[in-house]
């Protein structure tokens, strides 16, 4: 049975204070009145003990896992090292909330769950994405049946970096590459829209001179009645499409990527619902038969996960985001690459 803490203050370590740490997590556990920041491990000594003076620093995540009485653990480290600390943490008691992906190995996940479960304990993955404003607007575009039966969907992460650059995200040769980076945005928002695909259809290439990674991707996932089509290039320098969604009754159109992300970058502190809001010039368009109208963006937020998640401590409630579903966005990746391996379409098995 999971752990109470009977809605005391959650005492939260911090492995990692890179640009994650910085601008996806911290921001929020400092703004939201349930949770104290009690301790972060990172080599940037000096960096973090200017940043946060009342806060406990470790050098290592190892030690500061060991010795912490924090309750909650947010893992922000290189995607090679999710599994290895997830574990030791779930093995000295904490809560765990780990930067997506979730693992880079289907077994490893497992691993985890099973030992949260043996523990009473929670797991959690941060897809952050599923409170995207743009997002949002689409699951309502759809459950209210506005664009009729839905067709094709396509979902766009698109970015422009035609040099390669010097670090893990990119270098690494477990975990790295866009693929593991961005996929999961992606593939995560298609399974909260429509569920499982019947089989996936992927191209995973390397594109740019010097990488070692996969840099591009377009995965096709294959439903009954529609196809779900998710892309990233590095070599998109126009507006980002960020959405084309196309039914019997109409087409939604998006671009540009939700606010949140450049709002935090910019320092801005995410108090109160409306911190994030779009402007009408940011809002998607929908296209029926004989008109074109605007649509406001929904409001979203990334707090909602955060406030999920003191619920689920404080309350023995269940997590916004469980280690469950974020598995099977690391199975999707896992036949994607096989389906470029093989140059086939890969089955998609319960």
């Amino acid at each position: 049975m999971t752990q109470s803490f009977n809605n005391s203050l959650i005492k939260t370590a911090i492995v990692g204070y890179g640009f994650s740490a910085k601008t996806f997590h911290l921001p929020f556990i400092d703004t939201l009145s349930e949770f104290d920041v009690t301790a972060i491990s990172s080599s940037q000594v000096d960096t973090v003990e200017q940043d946060w003076p009342k806060v406990q620093h470790y050098l290592t995540a190892e030690e500061m896992i060991c010795n912490t009485d924090a309750q909650l653990v947010i893992i922000t480290a290189p995607n090679n090292v999710h599994f290895s600390l997830a574990k030791l943490a779930l093995e000295n008691n904490k809560h765990v909330i780990l930067e997506k992906p979730f693992v880079t190995k289907i077994t490893d996940g497992n691993t985890l769950i099973s030992l949260a479960k043996e523990k009473g304990l929670l797991l959690s993955i941060y897809h952050n994405r599923r409170w995207d404003g743009d997002f949002l607007t689409v699951k309502k575009l759809i459950e209210e049946k506005t664009l009729g039966q839905i067709k094709h969907f396509e979902s766009h992460f698109d970015r422009f970096r035609p040099v390669v650059r010097q670090r893990w995200r990119e270098n690494s040769q477990d975990g790295g590459g866009i693929l593991f980076d961005l996929g999961p945005h992606l593939i995560d928002q298609a399974l909260q829209l429509f569920g499982l695909p019947d089989a996936i259809t992927a191209h995973c290439k390397i594109t740019r001179e010097g990488s070692s990674n996969i840099d591009y991707f377009n995965l096709t996932l294959h439903y009954p009645d529609k196809l779900a089509s998710l892309s990233a290039s590095l070599f998109s320098a126009g507006p980002n499409l960020r959405f084309n969604i196309q039914g019997d009754q109409g087409t939604y159109r998006k671009l540009g990527l939700d606010p949140q992300e450049d709002l935090l970058k910019a320092g801005i502190r995410p108090d109160g619902e409306h911190w994030n809001n779009e402007s009408v010039e940011q809002y998607g368009t929908l296209y029926t038969e004989d008109a074109l109208v605007a649509v406001k963006t929904e409001l979203g937020g990334y707090q909602h996960f955060y406030q999920g998640i003191a619920h689920a401590i404080n309350n023995a409630g269940q997590v916004p985001v469980s280690a469950e579903d974020a598995l099977w966005n690391i199975r999707l990746i896992e036949l994607a690459m096989e389906s470029e391996r093989l140059g086939k379409t890969m089955a998609v098995k319960l």
